[in-house]
């Protein structure tokens, strides 16, 4: 890589070399790894719209915020528990954290050579083609959908189940629910929900200050709801067998409350049980969505989704095992079905103000969770749409001069994510989809990368795997069918037929019309063409914020 630039072939894409000046005024940051930062990002024929504020921490926080242990790991508990019993939690959560890990290195690979938003879609571009990237664009973003759409509705639940019914004696599920359309439409979900979305995209839009300080926050409240959570749990314990934690008891059907269908394969079950873990450890690519906001991008995205992976796998393990332990009867908690955690926490000796004080935690994350994975998705809205690649892709492209955040892009996501909740009464069929979709759209790039390495693809970052990067995209992609297996077994049988119809609808689209219409990334001469819009686009974000009272200015920066 030069100073300037980087080269690149693959079908037809090629960078040339090209040496940029950079906007010395910009008001993102300073230094030279911003300088360094923003030339990368010209060579690749983008403008630096968005602010490059984001520390390390920063960018590690924000996919551990949207990870969030004590989301996926409590809401979908009984998706592993209720599968293989204590060995699901024991075995499993290892198995799939380390399948997590493995997922997270083959991408930070990329990202580390394609620090950009919206990553998984300009990978897949350049290492797969056009046709490739977009179809990658699609499946990450249905996946950001149900991402934010099922951490909103199960912040309903433990919302409900945690504050309003044993503090005010209150429980929402049971009134305003409806028949709509041959299912229970639920009245007061719907509208707590949309309020909670609303409120998440009013903190987006406001600018990546505000939304980098409460996920900043949220790291340091996720480590510590679950160290205080885990250590309530076992403290107050009945009793401690650790041998549960490596004992396979299967509880599909009627003993696990019809969380899953019955089988009489245990090793089914143990396989259904992984998807607890996957819907947990899912959404890291944040880091890489927000490269174009994170300084030295290369270098701190791949480590910020290392790290949030690894940490979240080891703490989450801790916690979920604690659980297992903790229960007065592992069949007696496997009967409560999805109420298990519920159950566990109300029934447990630790004093009450403990038990106030772990749920108020538990809530707190669950929607700064939710609110980082709305960053996420209009991030890649945004970044898609700047390539023409999303119906009202000038409007979606927009960013605001003031708050310098795709405003239209978080809103059209606050939306979509609303209109996801809409189905909400099949919280696992949310939770099936976010994991499957998205695990879907990380092993796009990845297979794409380990067909074009040492072919077309000879440009590293400076996070390399060396030897290592074919059997680890190798054990990814292997790892991502068998999570799609999972994730389509029924009750999320669903999540198939969302799945097939994206994607005959995809090809369809795709050779009937966006073939020729679309695209992709510039290439080529099409990024020296670009680079006096670039300085024009540059130059209007900087007369508008030079417009704009102090008072906003810093609020926003």
């Amino acid at each position: 890589m030069t100073a300037g630039g980087w080269r690149l072939e693959n079908d037809g894409y090629k960078r040339r070399n090209i040496r940029m000046s950079t906007n010395r005024n910009h008001p993102s940051g300073h230094g030279h790894d911003h300088d360094a930062d923003v030339r990368e990002l010209h060579s690749m024929g983008y403008a630096q719209e968005l602010l490059r504020r984001m520390s390390g921490f920063s960018n590690f926080a924000i996919s551990f915020a949207i990870i969030c242990i004590v989301a996926g790991g409590l809401t979908a508990f009984q998706t592993g528990f209720n599968a293989a019993g204590g060995g699901a939690i024991g075995i499993g959560w290892p198995v799939g954290a380390l399948f997590a890990l493995i997922v997270a290195l083959a991408m930070a690979q990329i990202a580390s050579a394609y620090p950009t938003a919206g990553g998984l879609y300009h990978w897949s571009s350049i290492l797969g083609g056009k046709g490739w990237g977009w179809a990658t664009a699609w499946y990450n973003l249905l996946g950001l959908v149900f991402v934010v759409a099922s951490v909103d509705v199960g912040l309903f639940f433990l919302l409900n189940g945690l504050i309003l019914g044993p503090w005010f004696g209150v429980d929402l599920t049971q009134v305003g629910n409806i028949d709509l359309l041959g299912t229970t439409f639920s009245i007061p979900q719907f509208v707590i929900v949309t309020l909670i979305v609303v409120t998440q995209a009013l903190f987006n839009h406001f600018g990546i200050r505000v939304t980098t300080l409460l996920t900043d926050f949220s790291g340091y409240l996720i480590f510590a709801t679950a160290i205080v959570l885990t250590l309530a749990l076992l403290a107050f314990a009945p009793s401690l067998d650790f041998g549960r934690l490596f004992t396979f008891t299967n509880y599909t059907g009627d003993p696990g409350a019809g969380v899953w269908p019955a089988t009489d394969s245990l090793f089914k079950a143990f396989l259904l049980g992984l998807l607890l873990v996957c819907y947990t450890i899912t959404g890291f690519d944040a880091s890489a969505h927000t490269s174009e906001e994170t300084r030295d991008a290369a270098r701190i995205v791949p480590r910020g989704m290392i790290q949030a992976v690894f940490w979240s796998g080891l703490f989450g393990y801790v916690m979920v095992c604690a659980l297992v332990l903790a229960m007065p009867s592992l069949d007696e908690g496997a009967g409560q079905g999805a109420n298990v955690f519920y159950w566990l926490l109300g029934n447990s000796a630790m004093p009450g103000f403990l038990r106030a004080l772990i749920s108020v935690g538990i809530v707190l994350s669950n929607y700064l969770c939710a609110l980082a994975g709305l960053t996420s998705l209009s991030r890649m809205t945004y970044a898609f749409a700047r390539d023409g690649g999303l119906p009202g892709s000038n409007a979606l492209k927009t960013v605001s001069a003031v708050y310098r955040t795709p405003v239209v892009a978080i809103w059209v996501g606050a939306a979509l994510t609303v209109i996801g909740t809409l189905y909400a009464p099949a919280f696992t069929v949310l939770a099936a989809g976010c994991a499957v979709f998205l695990y879907l759209s990380y092993a796009m790039p990845i297979a794409a990368g380990l067909l074009a390495e040492g072919r077309s693809w000879k440009h590293k970052g400076p996070f390399n795997l060396g030897a290592f990067s074919r059997p680890v995209a190798l054990l990814a992609i292997i790892g991502g069918l068998i999570l799609a297996w999972v994730g389509f077994q029924p009750p999320n049988e669903k999540v198939l037929y969302v799945g097939a119809a994206l994607a005959v609808v995809m090809v369809v689209i795709w050779f009937a019309f966006e073939r020729r219409r679309f695209e992709g990334p510039p290439t080529g001469e099409k990024i020296l063409a670009r680079q006096a819009e670039i300085a024009a686009i540059e130059e209007r974000l900087r007369q508008g914020q030079e417009s704009t009272p102090l008072r906003e200015r810093e609020a926003a920066s």
